[in-house]
Parts: structure tokens; sequence; C-alpha cells
């Protein structure tokens, strides 16, 4: 029998560091399928949001529910950074890794990584370092990495940010391609039409909080709040 992850239930969680709240309290559901788009001001808790879902903060208060076991659903999830994190190592190492980890045989890891690397435009440099990338090609080598081992879901943190529109519109291309093959994403942006090209549905957060769940494109022509049609509209927040 499989197990999977999802959904996943965010309880009455909140994130407190030095006597500020920087996120919650906050209560999700993320269910099996779909590309959520995360949005808000600078300081809004985008990030934090991520990270608790993926395991990476702790916790002041609540809980995060995975529908199978933590050890299993943290098998089953990936993480894509703002800035890309390079293993101090080939692309093919970078990519073969964590097929590694999970004990794949080496047939398996070679064609694996072999498709990932021709999916990204990098067939030709897999024994180039990663760290000689440039930061687009480091972005799509970051996101095949995560991708490689078809994750139930995947968390991304801004991942095209200050990224040329032809490394974007390539990366947005994957997104859309895994999506369509089953992986539940989670992303923050700061482009809206970045937002507005991809969510099936929004979280818009201002201060810590969800202020507006709503499904896309409806969020967008519709919003239910002042502070998300203010941000629509381009005005500063405080």
């Amino acid at each position: 029998m499989v197990t999977l992850a999802l959904p996943v239930h965010m309880r009455d969680v909140s994130i407190r560091k030095r006597g500020k709240t920087l996120l919650g309290p906050v209560n999700l559901t993320l269910g099996p399928t779909g590309f959520t788009i995360v949005l808000g001001p600078n300081g809004a808790g985008k990030t934090t949001l991520l990270k608790a879902l993926h395991g990476l903060e702790r916790l002041s208060q609540g809980t995060v529910d995975w529908s199978g076991p933590d050890d299993v659903a943290r098998t089953k999830q990936a993480y894509v950074f703002q800035n890309p994190v390079m293993l101090r190592r080939s692309v093919r190492a970078n990519l073969a890794y964590p097929l590694k980890i999970l004990g794949a045989p080496q047939a398996d890891i070679d064609a694996a990584v072999s498709l990932w690397a021709g999916r990204i435009g990098l067939a030709d440099a897999l024994d180039r370092s990663a760290t000689r990338l440039s930061g687009g090609e480091k972005q799509k080598l970051a996101l095949a990495r995560a991708l490689i081992r078809a994750p139930e879901i995947l968390f991304l943190d801004e991942p095209c940010s200050n990224l040329d529109g032809r490394s974007v519109k390539e990366i947005e291309a994957l997104l859309l391609t895994a999506h369509k093959a089953g992986t539940r994403l989670v992303m923050a942006t700061h482009d809206l039409g970045q937002a507005r090209r991809l969510a099936t549905d929004v979280l818009f957060l201002f201060k810590g909080a969800i202020h507006e769940a709503a499904a896309a494109p409806m969020a967008f022509d519709v919003p239910r709040t002042t502070e998300f049609a203010s941000f629509l509209n381009g005005d500063i927040l405080e």
C-alpha cells in the first residue's frame, strides 16, 4: 500500500522570535492537488509559512500534521530556495544526489540524470561545476534536483526573483509540467503576473496571518478583503 503525505493540516500554528510574532495563528489545509501561490508584502510571513510546512521552522504553537508518518512525509516533499543552494560538485553529481540518498539503483540514477539534464538544457554541461553556472542555470538545476525524485509536494520560495525573462519562462514551463504530472506546488512570489499565470488558488498573507484564501482567477478578480484589494492595486501596506 502506498502511503501518501497529503493532505497536510496546519492547526493553530504560530511562530514567534525575540518577542515578535512572525506567523500565526494559522489554520490551513493543503489537499493533494493544486498550484497554490502565496502572496503578500515583504515581512508578511510567506517564507516562514513555507518553512513551517516543510519543517524548517520551530513552531511556537500548534501542529503540522501530514496524512502519513512524518518520516515518510519528509521523503515525499522538496523545497527550492530563492537563492539556489549548489553542492560544490558537478551538475551530474547535484542531480544524482537526491536519488543516491534514496538508494536508487545506479542505472536508474544515470537515466534520470540524463533525462533531467536534457529538460533543463544542461545536457552538455553535466561535468561542469554547478557553482560556475549562471543564475538561471543554477535555479533550473535546483528545480530539477527537487523534481527528479517526483515529490508529492514541492515548496518554492521566490524561485524566479532576479532572473531574466527567458529563464522565468523556462522555469514556469517546468513547474506547469510538474503540476500536470501530479506534484502539488506551493510557491511564494512577488510577481503578480506570474501568480495569475500559474495559480489554481491563492493565499494572501499580511502581518503573519492569512487574510484571504480563494480559487484563481476569482481571487484576483473579486478580492474579498480591503488589504488584498490594496495589494493587487499596488498600494503600500503597513
